[in-house]
Formats: structure tokens, sequence, C-alpha cells
């Protein structure tokens, strides 16, 4: 008899835990770029009261008889599907499709590694594209963490912009206040000890004056200092981008401290490829500033929450790849190992890593070849996805489902707690016989 009552209670803590789920999904049906999840039920365990059998020649067969013990939650679904959108700022960006903004620390970009793609879960899957650029010149979202993409380091000869294949927190370019003939627009090399143009330069205002120019970010040379253009010979220590620095003092008292953030206006993020593009307000320059990324997983579902609006592609979500909007991984200007510049990405960090790995012989020079490198770290298209600008996604909870999930679910509770009374009852029938 006391069975009913094990039965009644595992089918109130299932149904309380689906009621967990139901008040989570109704307190964010406000929340930007929120999934809702389902719970689903599974019976618990059984008690063999008498096994069946298939039967015999003189007797028929029977049926196993058993008895259950409740109900468990067997899982609680995630449903990444898309919803509707909401208007918002104009620097605000929904994905129409599958995929997630990657964004992290600035400090993850260390710790990415093309041969080990794993490391690309180190950063935060995010739909919630509510985008800013904060005071360094960072594009971040709403917690402040920076958005992850392909940052722009230089201008070609044809006037194409060169796009780096280093998977890197996206920001602006710096500026700096530098002498410029004003005829022909040249930089003038400045004395280091005081830091004006040589007297053969001529008269400042006549022959030169200051002027605001772009600096990209650039490569770091072996010693670990920035230094040349984007063409700077990549090595296997030479592989991370950092921003433009100035020289401060001379001999020994050198330093270097960094340039100040470009002022951009004007920024629009393509919604097809996913280029951030702006216009300086020193320079009046239209530039690209880089190229947002997209990732993708396996199993979108499969994703594990860690709040503020942030998955991670943990166990059950496969492999996480890093892609492009409307395949412009094959179309933008990159610089390859020898520091030419081709069409193309088709590696994060590829172009360096696959080419400059030490083998075996100890000749980190050797080239090694493409298939060596994971299939998942080659940046792929992120197929039929593109962006809504100016819009956030909105929670895909249907509100009506709830409230009648929600009255089920009640219900239920409310019948198991009835079995338990029944029950109760029963026993005290039972005692009070023996009395």
């Amino acid at each position: 008899m006391t069975g009913s009552m094990y039965a009644s209670i595992g089918g109130l803590k299932t149904h309380m835990q689906k009621l967990s789920v139901i008040g989570n999904n109704v307190a964010n049906v406000n929340t930007q770029g929120y999934k809702t999840q389902r719970t689903v039920f599974r019976d618990s365990v059984y008690t063999m009261y008498r096994g069946g059998s298939d039967g015999t020649q003189v007797v028929g067969g029977r049926n196993p008889s058993q008895l259950g013990y409740g109900s468990m939650i067997g899982s609680i679904d995630l449903d990444m599907s898309s919803a509707t959108y909401n208007p918002g700022n104009p620097t605000d960006v929904a994905i129409n499709g599958d995929g997630f903004f990657l964004v992290g620390d600035k400090d993850v970009a260390q710790v990415i590694d093309p041969t080990n793609p794993n490391s690309f879960k180190s950063l935060a899957l995010t739909r919630v594209g509510d985008l800013r650029q904060d005071a360094q010149g960072y594009f971040v979202d709403g917690n402040g963490s920076c958005v992850y993409g392909f940052l722009c380091v230089g201008v070609s000869e044809s006037g194409e912009p060169i796009i780096s294949d280093q998977l890197v927190p996206l920001r602006v370019p710096r500026m700096e206040n530098v002498p410029v003939n004003i005829e022909t627009g040249e930089e003038i090399a400045v004395d280091p000890t005081t830091g004006k143009p040589g007297a053969d330069a001529g008269e400042e205002g006549v022959k030169w004056e200051y002027r605001n120019v772009v600096r990209w970010p650039k490569y770091k040379n072996e010693d670990g200092n920035a230094g040349g253009g984007a063409g700077d010979t990549n090595t296997t220590t030479n592989i991370k981008l950092q921003d433009a620095v100035k020289t401060v003092g001379t001999g020994d008292t050198a330093t270097t401290e960094p340039l100040p953030p470009a002022t951009i206006d004007a920024i629009k993020f393509d919604a097809s490829t996913g280029c951030i593009t702006g216009t300086t307000k020193d320079t009046k320059e239209d530039i690209v500033i880089g190229y947002l990324a997209i990732g993708n997983v396996t199993n979108p579902n499969g994703v594990s929450h860690i709040g503020s609006s942030y998955y991670t592609a943990g166990a059950g979500a496969g492999d996480l790849n890093v892609t492009m909007l409307g395949g412009a991984a094959k179309e933008v200007m990159t610089i390859d190992a020898q520091g030419n510049e081709v069409k193309g990405i088709r590696y994060v960090n590829g172009s360096i890593q696959s080419l400059y790995r030490e083998e075996n012989d100890g000749n980190a020079n050797d080239p090694v070849s493409e298939n060596d490198l994971p299939e998942n770290s080659r940046v792929n298209s992120a197929g039929k996805t593109e962006l809504i600008t100016g819009f956030l996604e909105a929670p895909n909870v249907d509100l009506a489902t709830e409230i009648s999930e929600l009255i089920t679910t009640q219900r239920g509770y409310q019948a198991n707690t009835r079995i338990i009374t029944v029950t109760d009852s029963m026993l005290e029938e039972l005692v009070n016989m023996k009395r």
C-alpha cells in the first residue's frame, strides 16, 4: 500500500521541478535572446510483480506484471529556434539563422590555438547583439564582454582592406598626430631628441603640418614588440596582433605607450557579411574596422547556460566552428606567412600556424600540410545566416503555452497530493483495526 505513496512523492518532485522550469520561462518572457526550455517526464523504476511468458502448446502466454514507482525528469530541453525581433539601437544586431556571437575577455585571444579547436570553447556564445564601443575603442556587449572577429590591419595598394586571420577582440584602429608634408601628404621623420621634424623639413604651416593618421594593428616582432606594417614576416612567435604604440623618450629611458583609439562616426554592420565600417571624425576616412565572427556548433540545442544570456559549447554541443557570414572568408584580402597579399582566409591563424609549425627535425620553417590542421579550425561560411541591424532578438517564450502548461502541472501536483492523502487515510484505517 505504501508503494502508491512513494510513487506520488516522485510525482510531486517532478511536477515541482517542471514548475520551476515554467517559472523560469515566464520570468524571462521579456529577456532579449532568451531560449525557452521544456521538461520531459519519464516513468521511474519498476518492480517485477510477475514475469511474462511466450506460452506453450498447452497454455497460452502471459504478459509481465510490473509495479511502477512514480515519475522522474527525463530531460530539460533547450529550444534554440528564433522567434521575432525587437527594434533597438543603431548598433544593435540580431542573428537571423543559426549561430552565435563569440564574446569573452581580452586575454582569451592569447589561448586560442587553431591546432586545438577546443580552445575556441574558451569563448562564450550569445545571441544578444547589444553592441557598443567602449572608451578604449573595443566593441563590447551590454555586459562589457569583448566581441571577437577578424580585424582590418591595413589597406592594400589597390585600396582594398587587408583582414587578419587572427581571432581577436574587435576594436577600432589607433590614431596618431604626426608631421605630414602638405604637398605630398607623406609623413615626415622626426628628430628623436626633439620629437619634431629637422630644420631641412622647412617651416611648419608652409612645408608641413601636424595631421592625424590612422594606425592599424600590427603583428608582433620576434622580440614581442610591434613593428613594421601589416606585411611583417610571420613566425611561430609572431602570430598575435597588438595595437600600435608610440615611443616616449630616448635612450635607456625610452618607453612605449598605446596610442588613443580613433574616434569613429557612423558605425555600420553589413547584414550579409558582418563587415564593420565607419568614418573617422578626424580624417573623415571611410574605413573597414573588421568582420564579426560567428560561432556554429554541431548541436545548437546542446549548449549549456552560464547566465547573463551566455552559453558555452560544452559536452553535448559538439564542435565549435568559427565562421564568417556570406562567404566573406573567401573574398577578403589577407596576408600569408611570407607577408604576401592573398585572397581568402582559410584557417584561424592558418596562414601562420600551418606553415611555421615546428616539425620533428627541429626546423621551424619547414612547411607542414594543411591536412594536419583540424577541420573545424577552418573558417567556413555561416551558410544562409545573416544579421538584422538595428534589432535585438526577442525571446521565443510562448506565454499562452506556458500558462496552459502551468495549469496542467498544477492539476498533476494536486492529484499526486490526493494520492498521498488517500494512502494515509487507508493506513490510518489499518492501524485503527488493530486497536
